[in-house]
This record gives C-alpha cells, sequence and structure tokens, in this order.
C-alpha cells in the first residue's frame, strides 16, 4: 500500500513530460523541420535572358509558342550543331540568331502549312556563353554569361573569396587571335574605385583565376 502513491506520481511525472515535450515541439515548428525544408528546395535552373539582342547558341534551351498549335509548341535543346527539330520544318537553324529572328523563320516557314502563323521564341536556358571561375573561392565552377557581366559580378556569383585568396593578383584568361592573355583584376582598387577600368567585361569562355 505504500509504493502506490510512489508509482502513481512517477507516472504522472512521465506523462507531464512528455506532454511537455510535445507542445514545445508544436510551438516551434520551424526547428523541426528546418533541414527537411531545406532537402525539398528544388535545385536552381541555369540563367534565362529577356535580352532582344541576345545570339543563341549549341546548348541553349529555347521555348517555341506557335499561337494555337500545341503540337508544334515545344521546348527543346539547341543541338551542338547549332540547330533544331521541329515538325513540319525538320531542322531549323537557331544559332547565331536572336530569339526575334529565329520566330522570323520559323514563320516564314510554318507559312506554307498554317495560315498566318504567330511565333514567339525565347531562352529559357543560357547554356552556350559561360565564363569560369577558379581558386580561392567558395563555389569555383562555370557560370552562364549574362549580358554586361563584369569580373566583380562573376567573383560574387561564385561565393566570395576563401581566407587564403590574394585579391590583389586576380587575373582573367582569355584567348584573344589563338593566343592566352591575362587581363589584371585587383578587387581591392576596384571596390575602391581607384581602377575600375580593371573590371573589364566577359566574354564567352574567360576564366577569373583567385590565386
Amino acid at each position: 500500500m505504500t509504493r502506490r502513491p510512489s508509482i502513481l506520481f512517477t507516472g504522472l511525472l512521465v506523462l507531464s513530460l512528455g506532454t511537455s515535450v510535445r507542445a514545445h515541439q508544436d510551438t516551434n515548428p520551424g526547428k523541426t523541420n528546418s533541414a527537411s525544408a531545406t532537402a525539398a528546395a528544388p535545385p536552381t535552373s541555369a540563367a534565362s535572358t529577356t535580352d532582344a539582342d541576345y545570339k543563341i547558341g549549341p546548348q541553349d534551351v529555347l521555348r517555341i509558342d506557335v499561337w494555337k498549335e500545341n503540337e508544334i509548341s515545344r521546348t527543346t535543346p539547341v543541338r551542338p550543331d547549332g540547330r533544331i527539330s521541329l515538325p513540319l520544318l525538320n531542322d531549323v537553324q537557331a544559332a547565331g540568331l536572336t530569339p526575334t529572328q529565329l520566330a522570323g523563320v520559323i514563320t516564314d516557314g510554318l507559312k506554307k502549312y498554317i495560315t498566318n502563323p504567330q511565333v514567339t521564341v525565347g531562352v529559357t536556358e543560357i547554356n552556350s556563353r559561360r565564363v569560369y571561375v577558379t581558386g580561392e573561392v567558395t563555389k569555383p565552377g562555370a557560370f552562364p554569361l549574362l549580358p554586361g557581366m563584369t569580373v566583380l559580378q562573376a567573383v560574387t556569383s561564385s561565393g566570395g573569396f576563401t581566407q587564403f585568396a590574394k585579391t590583389k593578383a586576380i587575373y582573367v584568361l582569355r584567348t584573344e587571335e589563338g593566343k592566352q592573355v591575362r587581363h589584371p583584376f585587383n578587387y581591392k582598387e576596384v571596390v575602391s574605385g581607384k581602377k575600375p577600368e580593371l573590371n573589364i567585361l566577359l566574354q564567352p569562355g574567360d576564366v577569373i583565376v583567385v590565386p
């Protein structure tokens, strides 16, 4: 008889603790679900462009819409030979043209089969124009070359420098007339405004080296 109150008290204590833990979890959903939310986040896709002067290149991905023609409308990659395949038209040269110019070529081709075709072309992924950042940065790799992209913008896209980076000795490797040329980039002088001319516009295939 003397042990029953002790057993009853222990049971109430366990029940109370369990209720308290569940209440704490319910009031802090961000802490319990943060890992799963991070894991469920979708990966970022390659950059797109709305620049009317952008020249399409191999491996770019295009969205082609023909009004009221769902069987022709599609998302398609540009093949390494610079062409795309479309119903009725077979192979169409895309590389080297702007989206507006390509829309015109497709429109002219479809006039043989469709009355007054209305075509729009958009670049959903830029894969042909890339620059590369290597060395002492947190995220080295290849990055889409956006219109007007500078060295500073590319370095920022790479996540910034590591603690060992020699920010005064950065340079851009560029192929000019078949030869590799170095263009110096002093981060501190560019950021301070002393030598803004070092922050050059990038070209496809440029490699930014952070020693």
